[in-house]
């Protein structure tokens, strides 16, 4: 069996950053998955589930009420390893299209001081499962150190 494509990315030299990990043909459109990569794979400590449920519950609230983007978004979510999340996008969009959109993302979950949209039993099927503190800390810690200096090696696959 081959291996799907982001199994071929070499994660050992992996930085954090924004990645194109595909394109897809959609009907008429083209979906552009990005790597919203916040923790170096393997080399630092990953994410615990309670923060990242957070992130996704701020990041999705976030982009789904931005009038820039929010017709444009498809999907927001933690990537199984923990070390950051996948963002769907409609259009042909390239890491540095989103540069700005992840920094607004990023700055409103590290100011965020409400209640976590959507963590209720009502809402949630795992809603005690939540950490604002730390997901705070972790946007702020991405915002600082990769976002707010964004280099051409933190946009692009390393070969």
């Amino acid at each position: 069996m081959d291996k799907i494509p982001s199994f071929n990315i070499n994660h050992n030299t992996l930085l954090r950053g924004i990645y194109v990990s595909r394109k897809d043909a959609v009907g008429g459109d083209t979906v552009t998955t990005f790597d919203i990569r916040m923790k170096e794979p393997n080399r630092e400590p990953v994410m615990n589930n309670a923060p990242l449920h957070t992130l996704e519950h701020l990041g999705a609230t976030y982009l789904r009420n931005n009038d820039e983007w929010k017709d444009r978004i498809i999907y927001f979510g933690p990537m199984g390893c923990r070390t950051g999340c996948y963002l769907l996008l409609r259009g042909d969009l390239e890491s540095r299209d989103i540069v700005d959109l992840m920094k607004g993302m990023f700055s409103f979950i590290a100011d965020f001081k409400e209640d976590i949209p959507g963590a209720a039993a009502r809402d949630c099927g795992n809603y005690l499962d939540q950490n604002l503190d730390i997901a705070a800390w972790e946007s702020r810690k991405y915002l600082k150190e990769v976002l707010e200096n964004i280099k051409e090696e933190n946009l692009v696959y390393p070969d």
